[in-house]
């Protein structure tokens, strides 16, 4: 089994092999092996767990993506005005090294949100990002951004570092686990969920079941925190968008999530007109001809309706089927050449083949016929930063940003 299907089948997570090979260099200089076969070959489970580390570990800062913060507050103090007595529950998974629960437990203190009233548990899979997390001190690096106001009210300046005050921790539980593996409903359902940046480490299916956990450990009414290139699929599974700037905030349905209904088929063909019978013949004593067989018209070729087409292609690559998503795929761009969503499903089949350079140009042909798809930029954005060209991920990133936006608004404005 490869290096690759091993972290795949012990953390769910889908990586590139481009990922993969970088972590794996990096654990090879540590360990002064110098054969890659050899370092696969005689993976210990100690040095697994060290390598998973390096891939489970993302960067992060305090109050990153702070909209998704204010809109969190928001909806906490709504829950706390509706159901008087009451307190909220609040679950931030993968919590890497504390920033992300931690910034929430600023925010509503902030708004004058009473500590008695919510509780923050922060799950991670990483042992060591958890220690830090609990030690809760930090670099200048988890600072970001003009507004640092927070640090002068929540820290405390301890040589280079800041230390988190004792009042924020201790309104933070953090636990290792497995959100596809632990129980983590034990104690309750949550009010508000973050999971951001999560599912585009994960196969579909992978995706699928993660979401499926996350429906079961979020509270009727409750609201998802997902990350920018993650709401498409979260849509797909029982979630619906809410209508937040720049929160991407998702709501699930009171009901479980349904298994995808099937695609719409093709109107069928209206039923051909009788053929009218033949005319007698006008003079009986015409000469007698032996006759000929009567030589059918060729049927019209089906009209291809290209909407049912890509939706049940969108269906074959969600379960796997790849080869016949990309088939149906170039039959509608035979008879649409600029069909956009035809090319970002062959982007799709590509990506999970592990032909990444073929699903970038895919992608790449998509927002050309379609500037504002935004799965496509989503895609686009994460592969930039896979190959570590951080200002072209971030460019995708904030136009992706952009088109959200746009559909959020134009959403809005088209209510009642």
């Amino acid at each position: 089994m490869s290096i690759r299907d091993l972290v795949r089948q012990q953390t769910g997570l889908d990586l590139s092999a481009v990922v993969i090979d970088r972590a794996v260099g990096r654990r090879m200089a540590e360990c002064g092996e110098a054969d890659a076969s050899a370092y696969a070959a005689n993976i210990t489970p100690a040095e697994m767990r060290a390598l998973i580390e390096l891939l489970v570990v993302p960067e992060s800062w305090m109050f990153r993506d702070a909209d998704a913060f204010s809109a969190a507050v928001a909806f906490v103090q709504r829950r706390l005005a509706a159901s008087p007595g009451r307190s909220v529950r609040i679950l931030s998974v993968p919590c890497a090294g504390g920033e992300e629960p931690y910034s929430m437990a600023m925010a509503l203190r902030d708004a004058g949100v009473a500590p008695a009233l919510f509780r923050i548990d922060a799950i991670d899979l990483s042992e060591v990002a958890l220690q830090r997390a609990r030690r809760g001190r930090y670099t200048r690096n988890a600072f970001r951004g003009a507004n640092l106001a927070f640090r002068e009210r929540y820290f405390t300046a301890v040589g280079n570092e800041f230390q988190i005050n004792e009042e924020v921790r201790a309104q933070v539980s953090f636990s290792q686990g497995n959100l596809l593996a632990s129980d983590l409903a034990a104690g309750g359902r949550y009010d508000v969920v973050f999971c951001r940046n999560l599912l585009i480490y994960f196969d579909e299916p992978t995706a699928a079941a993660a979401i499926a956990r996350l429906h079961a450990l979020l509270a009727d009414g409750g609201v998802l925190f997902a990350g920018y290139a993650e709401v498409p699929t979260y849509c797909r599974y029982g979630f619906s968008s809410l209508r937040v700037a720049n929160a991407f905030a998702l709501q699930k349905a009171v009901e479980a999530p349904a298994a995808p209904a099937p695609a719409a088929r093709a109107p069928a063909a209206p039923a051909r007109p009788a053929r009218p019978p033949a005319p007698r013949a006008a003079v009986a004593a015409a000469p007698q001809r032996k006759p000929q067989p009567q030589r059918q018209p060729a049927p019209a070729p089906a009209t291809l309706d290209a909407g049912a087409a890509l939706a049940q292609a969108r269906k074959q690559a969600d379960q796997g089927d790849h080869a016949a998503a990309a088939a149906a795929c170039k039959r509608v761009l035979e008879t649409a050449p600029d069909a956009a969503d035809a090319y970002f499903i062959l982007g799709l089949t590509s990506e999970c083949s592990g032909d990444l350079p073929a699903a970038e140009g895919y992608w790449r042909r998509c927002v050309y016929l379609k500037p504002d798809h935004y799965e496509a930029l989503c895609h686009l954005a994460l592969l930039a930063r896979e190959r570590g060209d951080a200002a072209q991920s971030d460019a995708l990133r904030q136009r992706a940003a952009r088109v959200y936006q746009r559909a959020n608004d134009g959403a809005r404005k088209g209510r009642p």
